[in-house]
């Protein structure tokens, strides 16, 4: 086989492209950072023809100036002549607007060909665009194409082919034309000679210094002579800027697509569903009842995992009894059973529920409608840093933060995705919703009401002053309000790219959350295991920093219980039973890790907890447990979104300071009150 050729994808948000990249590298991909920067780095591979092909998805963006981290790493990669053809993706429905990358990237000495993706949603628009005269204009190949479609897929193995073998460059001649009529730009070209940043054509240079885009004008500072810069600088202060040069790429565009769209006369209208998400009354809350919808979409796929789930954890019984005949000893056994099996019951559980978000928000994607969320919430979200996108993990993290950390992956922005990540760990889930009122009632009676009320305003501060803390060093501030355009055309989902996609990424977590789960419950269960079921290192370190707890406002008792409700919010109250009754401690933190919840009955519980617990002391505890780390799959669904163990570390450290001290303030205001 010869030598592996890298094909580099570039394109706008919402161009397809990590469509087409699922669909070429299907399980053979793998998600990093680039090195030194906080942005996500995809990587795959295929075979076509006998010949290998690297493919490298470059993160999305508008354009290849320098307003983020996402624009240099791609325009840097592209020049560094690690890839042998960049595959440029435009939308064909909106056309005009998507081809601005194109003339973007016009200037940059790498050889390319165009892909008018969406060019069944255009058809369906009623436009036909002839591929063929846009690629006379521009002297590269240049193919309609559907990335869900694999019939479409024949056309572009032989067109990214042809591209490499011909080194295919794009005609500027146009663009330098529409150059040539700004004030100030021939003076700047004439000064900058060809070559001297590798990969840049000095047209191309030119009008990124006319754009005053400071990497750009700072590598021209090293390179030029002090005299010849500052002349450059002199003129592009009397220049027209980058608005000039905007309005040139446009003009360029005009004429490259001018004759080649013929379109039937259909009347645009706004949709009825987008009259209610523009809506300034009903947008938000139609936003908010499709995510809330969609979560509850999410558990009907997510039955069959569940079922195996359970399956997984019949087989307790007669691994116990063959282990046993076979004379294996009982530590051994347990292992092999409470850790083991239990563990792998637990992330099927938990899977079933991120493949089911995965699969109904990567639907809603597919359509159009997640664009249409990010629309309505992109300013709100805005003002923490985030993206409009945001708002489907918080709310989904509601039911599970694993599932509202999936659910992250929509964005594109690694910064904005980590830090959406930590603020969705602030959104109590469906297990701790089970638990807070419980223990309110027990403790507060009808004050249980305003406890709650209490934890949601304590939640949104959480959330905004996590903003302030993490967003500083994730998002800069040039990306921190969304860019939001159009709103793309609703698509017909191909369902083939769609599951292609989530058993993908299924597989993906699943392998990744089984080394944190088994890492993770295996050290608990040996810290809280005895022989006697009523000791184990666990037991005695509680014991012996008492004092220290206490100043958190939680007996041991209560403080081991809040580190159970880090590896599951449900068995937290199962813990605290058996502490208070003698029971089994390794069996209650067992099942603390398969996330069972208390086998305690509420009248049996409430007397325990009455007797032994003070009302300042359950609050402490209350808060504690809700804003502690959300659960172990929560971990490590965030170590597999974020593909960084520092940042998850950090997260998990900050989240156990910030809930000891939300329990420190709750007892002392608990004291003042009782």
């Amino acid at each position: 086989m010869s030598a592996a050729a890298t094909i580099a994808l570039l394109g706008q948000p919402n161009s397809g492209k990590s469509t087409l990249f699922n669909a070429l590298t299907g399980l053979r991909q793998h998600v990093g950072n680039w090195p030194g920067k906080t942005v996500e780095k995809k990587e795959g591979s295929f075979t076509y023809g006998g010949k290998e092909y690297n493919v490298a998805d470059l993160p999305g963006s508008y354009s290849l100036s320098a307003n983020s981290d996402e624009e240099v790493i791609t325009r840097d990669f592209i020049t560094s002549g690690k890839a042998d053809v960049v595959c440029i993706l435009a939308d064909s429905s909106q056309l005009q607007r998507s081809l601005f990358m194109l003339a973007d990237y016009a200037g940059i000495n790498a050889p390319c060909f165009l892909l008018l993706n969406m060019a069944d949603v255009a058809a369906d628009q009623g436009k036909k665009i002839d591929a063929a005269a846009i690629e006379e204009k521009l002297g590269i190949p240049v193919i309609p194409f559907s990335a869900t479609d694999v019939k479409s897929y024949d056309e572009f193995y032989k067109t990214l082919e042809k591209a490499i073998r011909k080194d295919s460059r794009l005609d500027v001649s146009g663009l330098k034309e529409q150059y040539e009529s700004i004030k100030g730009y021939q003076e700047i070209c004439n000064l900058i000679p060809e070559g001297i940043i590798p990969g840049y054509s000095s047209m191309w240079l030119a009008s990124k210094v006319l754009e005053n885009d400071r990497v750009v004008v700072g590598k021209l500072g090293n390179a030029l002579d002090a005299e010849t810069f500052d002349r450059i600088k002199e003129i592009r202060k009397s220049s027209q800027g980058a608005v000039a040069v905007g309005g040139c790429k446009f003009a360029w565009i005009d004429d490259v697509i001018d004759g080649t769209i013929q379109s039937k006369s259909v009347k645009v209208t706004l949709g009825k569903l987008d009259r209610i998400y523009t809506s300034k009354v009903w947008g938000k809350p139609a936003v908010v009842l499709t995510v809330l919808l969609g979560l509850i979409a999410s558990f009907i796929p997510a039955i069959p995992p569940m079922i195996i789930g359970e399956l997984v954890l019949m087989l307790k019984e007669p691994v116990t009894a063959g282990l046993s005949a076979i004379g294996c000893p009982e530590f051994i056994i347990l292992i092999a059973t409470d850790v083991i099996i239990q563990s792998f019951s637990y992330i099927f559980k938990m899977l079933g529920f991120v493949f089911g978000v995965t699969l109904v928000f990567g639907l809603l994607e597919e359509v159009g409608i997640m664009a249409r969320i990010s629309y309505v919430f992109d300013n709100t979200m805005g003002k923490l840093g985030l993206q409009g996108k945001s708002v489907m993990p918080f709310l989904v993290s509601f039911g599970c933060t694993m599932g509202g950390a999936a659910g992250a992956r929509v964005i594109d922005n690694w910064g904005q995705k980590v830090l959406t990540i930590a603020l969705a760990w602030a959104v109590p889930c469906g297990a701790a919703w089970a638990t807070i009122p419980m223990l309110s009632s027990i403790f507060f009676g009808p004050g249980a009401v305003l406890v709650v009320a209490v934890i949601l305003l304590t939640m949104l501060l959480h959330m905004y002053i996590t903003a302030k803390i993490f967003g500083a060093r994730l998002v800069q501030k040039e990306d921190r309000y969304g860019m939001i355009m159009e709103l793309p055309p609703y698509h017909k989902p191909k369902w083939g790219a769609l599951f292609r996609y989530v058993f993908g990424r299924t597989k993906e977590t699943f392998i990744r959350v089984t080394k944190v789960v088994l890492l993770v419950c295996g050290v608990f269960w040996l810290l809280s295991y005895s022989p006697s079921g009523t000791g184990g290192i666990l037991y005695t370190i509680g014991v012996a920093i008492e004092p220290v707890t206490k100043f958190f406002g939680m007996p041991w008792q209560l403080f081991l219980s809040y580190l159970a409700s880090a590896v599951g919010k449900e068995g937290a109250i199962g813990v605290i039973s058996a502490l208070y009754t003698g029971g089994s401690y390794s069996a209650a933190f067992t099942n603390a890790m398969s996330g069972a919840g208390s086998t305690a009955n509420g009248v049996t519980l409430s007397s325990i907890l009455l007797a032994n617990v003070s009302k300042p002391e359950a609050l402490a505890f209350i808060f504690a447990m809700t804003f502690n780390m959300p659960c172990v799959v929560a971990l490590a669904a965030t170590y597999q979104e974020t593909h960084s163990a520092k940042w998850t570390g950090r997260i998990v450290l900050y989240y156990t300071a910030v809930s000891l001290l939300l329990a420190f303030v709750a007892y002392h205001v608990g004291m003042l009150i009782w």
